[in-house]
């Protein structure tokens, strides 16, 4: 277990900006940084992370937390493995405690995959480096095909031997299970024994967002026909291959400051460009390409660059990944190698600074690049033309985006020399059809799903007195600016003025906890409760103590009621030398009229609920009683309605 005081480290060196940072690309707004979340599909950036107070929080999806909790959701971490990701990643020493037997049987079964699948990638490393037959026949290959010795140590690369089941009794040996190996696609069974999966192959490390190895390809060196040229890890509990893109951790910085990602082919696709110096490099790990892997790379950039060979099979490739990633609302661009090339052999070739210039001048938009290829083939044929004019518009079709669509139109139609009235109705032909496609299913799927629901009609709609807003605005400004102090003149008994200052929370808590008012929520109850307890301890740091707090649940509603979708941007003072008053500017007065607009909503259904008890009070006695009680709430319901009116004109 990790000490305590490791913890505090880790929390207080942390920045959470630039922990998200590594995972999306933040733009600055103000006091925060906003993206487009990770936890769910969205194109309008709803996710926001405040520096200041060290927390994120999505107002799409509603997922929210601190620099630990990112991690742990985005990678699936534990909070063991968040902790030490982030500990790594600042350099701070890690003090444990050792488990006990009882702890260590608890590690799940997704922590055991990672690490077979590390014991795996040290095992095929240490084979190429280390062994004869690595040496001769992996390690040669990678040499060959211009590798260098930091390259290969970087992406891991290894041997599995030629042997029937070397790995697996050496993962046996050292204490992982049949299953785990199985599971893994490590070793296969074959008349109830166990064999290498990889075996006389070279390997090719696939590895998450965060560096832990997910899984593997491999290709064999041999040219025999009954045997797969590559083979991947098959599909386990860490490893969804449509998920995964070969190369983005090492990419992700790079996509993120060339605001663009190259897309390739291959596994030694990938490598080359790194080694060229062109880091921004990517491949869809083995799979053609898929929405979700659109979609994990849109975190990153909204440009998506396609490298792809100019066969017909790198062609066609081009046209479908197009599609899909015009389809996200991407921008994609084409580039094409020489015939006979592709970006292995082209960054092998040539220097850096030639595939650099490659690149950037060979560089054409999927319009250029769709109506190039396609419009020689036609050889004038009017019935070809109107067909591969067809197709263009569908692609075009798909951007989401009609400015976008509009400038595309504007360029199509001066390629194929087509009016842009007869592209736009063709355009909209197609966004028609496919709309009614998207309708259909949808009702389809209702349809399908719907059950009967019978609506009964309400017997008597009764006042609904709901203090949600001002229970929540009490708890946030106690939080928030509990420590901060307010002050209040009165007059003493020889008639002298005396100024008192008190801490918000003290005021709150005497004000709301002195009138024995309870919240309507039991939560927020609970954390009011928790606040005023908490205020008498000579560690407490304010919201910061709620915000960290051990308790997921007082975490998560502190961050849900801390959390501003808007933050005030400073350039209205520096820029424009306009002042815009904060909330701090006004505290008391914003907090007095939270307090007694929460105390009128309570007479309000106080008295509403001593009307309902008078009517079914049959006593004169009771009857009395019940209308005095009436009098005094409704004079103290006009004593706050005066006091709420001077706060509110003031």
């Amino acid at each position: 277990m990790i000490t305590k005081e490791t913890i505090d480290q880790i929390m207080d060196i942390a920045r959470i900006e630039e922990v998200i940072g590594e995972f999306v690309t933040l733009k600055k707004r103000g006091a925060n940084y906003i993206g487009l979340c990770p936890f769910h599909d969205e194109k309008t950036p709803s996710f926001s992370v405040s520096a200041s107070k060290g927390i994120f929080k999505c107002f799409g999806c509603g997922k929210g937390g601190n620099a630990v909790n990112f991690v742990m959701d985005h990678e699936h971490f534990t909070y063991p493995e968040a902790l030490k990701f982030l500990a790594k990643k600042y350099n701070i020493h890690i003090e444990e405690i050792i488990p006990d037997a009882e702890q260590q049987q608890a590690i799940d079964e997704k922590e055991s995959l990672f690490n077979l699948s590390a014991f795996a990638q040290k095992y095929f490393s240490d084979t190429l480096n280390n062994s004869e037959e690595g040496k001769s026949i992996g390690l040669t290959y990678f040499k060959e095909r211009g590798f260098t010795t930091d390259t290969i140590i970087k992406f891991g690369l290894g041997y599995c031997p030629n042997k029937w089941d070397d790995f697996t009794k050496h993962a046996q040996k050292n204490g992982y299970q049949k299953e785990l190996l199985l599971e893994t696609s490590l070793s296969k069974l074959k008349d109830g024994s166990l064999y290498d999966t990889f075996r006389a192959r070279v390997i090719f490390p696939i590895h998450n967002l965060s560096g832990r190895v997910l899984g593997f390809g491999a290709r064999i060196l041999t040219s025999e026909k009954d045997k797969a040229k590559y083979l991947n890890s098959a599909e386990s509990e860490i490893y969804q291959k449509s998920k995964v893109l070969y190369g983005l951790y090492f990419a992700k910085s790079a996509i993120v400051k060339e605001d663009n990602c190259y897309l390739v082919e291959g596994y030694t696709d990938v490598i080359s460009m790194h080694q060229a110096g062109i880091e921004n490099v990517v491949s869809s790990s083995g799979t053609s390409l898929t929405i979700e892997q659109i979609k994990l790379l849109r975190r990153y950039t909204n440009n998506i660059t396609l490298l792809f060979d100019s066969d017909a099979a790198g062609i066609k490739a081009a046209f479908r990944s197009t599609d899909m990633i015009l389809e996200e609302g991407m921008n994609v661009r084409i580039v094409l190698f020489p015939e006979g090339e592709d970006p292995d052999s082209y960054a092998k070739k040539y220097r850096p600074a030639e595939v650099r210039e490659y690149l950037d001048t060979n560089l054409v938009d999927f319009i250029s690049f769709k109506t190039g290829l396609l419009y020689k083939e036609t050889k004038d044929d009017p019935i070809k033309k109107a067909g591969i004019i067809k197709e263009i518009a569908n692609t075009i079709s798909l951007i989401p985006d009609p400015i976008t669509r509009t400038l595309y139109v504007q360029k199509c139609s001066s390629l194929v020399n087509v009016d842009e009235k007869i592209l736009h109705i063709e355009i909209n032909k197609q966004r028609k059809q496919k709309l009614k496609e998207q309708f259909r299913r949808e009702d389809n799927e209702s349809n399908a799903e719907a059950e009967v629901e019978v609506i009964m009609p309400p017997e008597q709609l009764k006042p609904i007195y709901n203090s949600e807003y001002q229970e929540k605005e009490i708890l946030r400004v106690m939080m928030q600016y509990g420590l901060n102090e307010i002050s209040f003149t009165f007059k003493d008994e020889d008639n002298k003025e005396i100024e008192e200052h008190i801490r918000i929370i003290d005021f709150m808590a005497d004000e709301i906890g002195g009138d024995d008012i309870k919240f309507e929520n039991e939560s927020y109850q609970a954390l009011f409760d928790i606040i005023v307890a908490s205020r008498n301890n000579d560690t407490f740091t304010g919201e910061n103590a709620f915000l960290h707090n051990d308790d997921a649940n007082i975490r998560d509603l502190a961050i849900e009621l801390l959390s501003s979708r808007y933050s005030l941007s400073d350039q209205w003072k520096t820029k424009h030398s306009i002042y815009v008053n904060k909330e701090v500017d006004n505290l008391k007065q914003n907090i007095l009229g939270i307090l007694y607009s929460f105390k009128l909503k309570k007479l309000e259904k106080m008295i509403t609920d001593n009307q309902e008890i008078l009517k079914s009070t049959k006593d004169p006695e009771g009857i009395m009683h019940i209308l005095t009680k009436d009098a005094k709430l409704k004079r103290k319901r006009i004593v706050l309605a005066k006091q709420l009116s001077r706060i509110v004109t003031k």
